[in-house]
């Protein structure tokens, strides 16, 4: 075995990655030698059917002018479904959290992201988090830790005779190593997991395979023998473009890679990768060219420059042939260069093309990204405190984004275009810290202390005063009657009808009937919109909570109540349709009520059905056992539009009317009313419009009459 073969090498690093710029595998799990040609749509279609190129700098932060109104509730349901991914790949419950610091890494203990991910960011964000979550899994970080001291004396003494310093051995080995258990990993995962390959493919894609750095393999750039060019050179052996005759012992290397060996598995640990980084490190001081170096710092100066000779002195071949930007984009494009895995050209580069001085610094700043890719550092952008404490109050809301309205017009002056809906914000839970964030309007602190409307805050003692009194009835609903038949011919011996049997009675069964009350679901949902401001929102919520009230005393009735708004990021947009379930009595105390409604309040539009539609997966059906109802309050007809969708007149009284017909097709009671300040008589446009949405049962009602809905459902839940 020669000396490269028996030196090993490693440095101490505790905050550093391991990263990955795998291939894709078209058979047997092989490596991807290029970028996904003709791709039209990103793995992650549920998120986005769109999938635009979008630049590695903004991906990676670079782009520090990060714009203002972040849509937390998108960056809570991205990192829901990345933390789902990571943990199905690993198969543990490893931590996904966004960066706080300027900084992403695998601490060995959990995944960091960026707060810079959208819809068309979505699969590379994903490959990213999945690749260092197999890290935590597979990844021997102590390796790394103990590096420095794992390298023995023979390697220093090696690289001291051609004048390359301790640590540039040392953060030479580190990033092979990188490159080969990247490696390593990736296949191990391609081989467990091959429905997550599309999203590495993403990943590698943006990062790694790059117009700039075919350029710059078919170049005469980087044929120096020195550090920098074997590193460019080894980082993207995976590239078709590679020409392993550019530097000497450059297929060597390829060899002792061996990435075939890899792909089949054979490479079991981070040890052994360890050891073929140290081969190849080994391999490279063998055939560099001896640096002389002095002791002064212009010397170590001018040393740096020798080492960072690539460009230059690749420029002074004589044999280039200089070709312009567009040329050899076309000709890439166009698969016009000949580029076989082993493309054999001379080691001088004659056969090469010369890049332009424009070239040559957009394939520096493309191969100092990698660099940085390869030692962990990707740039990703942070969440302020702020913002990290609001997105933990989302998440703790189970706020999510549930698309409808997809047989809805697109725009008002055609009924046929229909488009692809719209998104609906759902917020499964109202929490304190929720109402603390003040990220929704209809549900902040700041409602407490607003409009100096002080009548407001009374309609939760109210409701709870007359739902105490309505609830007294409804208790009820809780007992047991029970009715026995004596003297009959069959069923249970009556003990006191025993002695008649000696008198020829055969009479002596009875029959016991037992009467209960079917148990209740009623889901009441409020109308917020701005319209219903005043003593229209403080009379319907008076009667929402003496309802709540009352079915809490009942025992028997599960009652879930929900508001419905629309939510904006920006006051320049229309924002989304929303609705928000403030209190579910299977999971809430009426504490709750107490301490939260009081912040509740009106914004926005009626965007009805849309809502209706969204939360149409969680209502409960009625049957013969449980008795449902919906209840509904609202002042106006159906109205919201944006982009994707116009909400209004035909197309939303239709949209409304097949929702509350879903309803009552599963054995749910419809119940609606129209709060008006004013009189209304049957020929009105908007009692004909509520009463084809909502049907013939649809009421009228004034504010000052609310309370009389309460008292029908009163009567409804005492109907055995």
């Amino acid at each position: 075995m020669s000396k490269s073969r028996k030196i090993r090498c490693m440095r101490n690093d505790n905050k550093r990655s391991f990263m990955s710029f795998n291939s894709r595998d078209f058979k047997g799990f092989t490596f991807r030698s290029g970028p996904v040609k003709n791709q039209v749509k990103q793995n992650s279609t549920f998120w986005d059917t769109n999938s635009n190129d979008v630049d590695v700098d903004e991906f990676l932060g670079l782009d520090t002018d990060v714009k203002k109104g972040k849509d937390l509730v998108a960056l809570a349901g991205y990192k829901r479904a990345i933390s789902n991914f990571v943990n199905i790949v690993t198969e543990d419950n490893i931590p996904v959290v966004f960066n706080s610091n300027d900084q992403s890494y695998t601490d060995g203990k959990k995944v960091v992201i960026g707060a810079n991910i959208d819809d068309k960011k979505f699969d590379v964000a994903v490959g990213l988090a999945l690749h260092e979550g197999s890290h935590i899994k597979m990844s021997d970080f102590n390796i790394l830790r103990h590096l420095e001291t794992s390298i023995p004396q023979e390697m220093y003494e090696l690289a001291e005779k051609v004048g390359v310093k301790r640590f540039e051995v040392i953060n030479t080995i580190k990033s092979i190593l990188n490159y080969v258990e990247d490696r390593r990993i990736d296949s191990y995962i391609f081989r467990t997991s091959p429905g997550y390959k599309s999203y590495y493919h993403a990943m590698y894609d943006k990062y790694f395979y790059s117009k700039n750095v075919d350029k710059g393999l078919l170049s005469s750039e980087y044929r120096t023998e020195c550090i920098e060019s074997y590193m460019f050179r080894i980082i993207n052996l995976h590239n078709s473009n590679r020409q392993l005759t550019a530097l000497k012992g450059l297929k060597e290397i390829y060899e002792t890679i061996d990435l075939g060996r890899i792909q089949r598995g054979l490479m079991r640990d981070t040890n052994e990768a360890f050891n073929v980084a140290c081969d190849v490190m080994s391999i490279i001081l063998l055939n560099i060219d001896p640096i002389v170096t002095n002791d002064s710092d212009d010397s170590q100066d001018s040393d740096s420059d020798s080492q960072n000779g690539d460009s230059q002195e690749g420029n002074d071949s004589g044999g280039g042939n200089t070709i312009s930007d567009e040329k050899l984009q076309d000709m890439l494009d166009s698969d016009s260069l000949e580029t076989p895995s082993e493309n054999l050209s001379n080691d001088d580069g004659s056969d090469s093309v010369e890049l332009s001085p424009r070239q040559q610094q957009m394939l520096k700043k493309h191969f100092e990204k990698q660099e940085k890719f390869l030692d962990g550092d990707v740039q990703k952008t942070k969440l302020n405190k702020k913002e990290s404490r609001d997105i933990q109050s989302i998440e703790e809301s189970g706020a999510t984004y549930e698309n409808v309205g997809k047989d809805v017009p697109k725009y008002s002056w055609d009924s046929t275009s229909v488009g692809q809906g719209t998104k609906c914000l759902v917020v499964k839970k109202l929490t304190q810290s929720l109402v603390d964030s003040s990220q929704f309007s209809c549900a902040s602190s700041w409602n407490q202390r607003s409009y100096g409307d002080y009548e407001r805050y009374n309609f939760v003692e109210e409701g709870l005063r007359l739902g105490s009194m309505l609830g007294r009835k409804l208790q009820v609903r809780g007992e047991e009657s029970q009715l026995k038949f004596s003297r009959q011919d069959s069923g249970k011996i009556d003990k006191r009808l025993i002695a008649e049997l000696g008198f020829g009675n055969s009479n002596v069964f009875s029959h016991t009937l037992t009467e209960r009350f079917n148990k209740a679901y009623l889901h009441l949902s409020v109308d917020a919109s701005g319209s219903m401001s005043g003593k229209k929102w403080n009379k319907a919520m008076t009667s929402a909570v003496a309802m709540i009230k009352a079915c809490d005393m009942a025992g028997n009735i599960d009652v879930v109540m929900t508001i419905r708004t629309t939510h904006s990021n920006n006051r320049s947009d229309q924002g989304v349709p929303m609705i928000m379930v403030c209190y579910d009595s299977r999971v809430d105390k009426l504490q709750k009520v107490k301490s939260l409604f009081s912040c509740l309040n009106v914004s926005g539009t009626t965007p009805e059905g849309l809502c209706f539609e969204a939360i149409e997966k969680d209502l409960i059906p009625g049957n013969s056992n449980q008795d449902s109802y919906f209840i509904n309050f609202s002042d106006g007809q159906p109205y919201y539009g944006n982009s994707d969708i116009n909400y209004s007149g035909d197309s939303a009284e239709r949209h409304t009317k097949k929702m509350c017909d879903g309803m009552r097709a599963k054995g749910i009671s419809v119940l609606s009313y129209f709060i008006t300040s004013y009189d209304v008589t049957d020929d009105d446009y908007d009692v004909k419009a509520f009463k084809r949405m909502y049907g013939k049962d649809a009421e009228f009602i004034k504010p000052t009459n609310m309370m009389a809905v309460a008292k029908t459902m009163n009567k409804k839940f005492l109907e055995k």
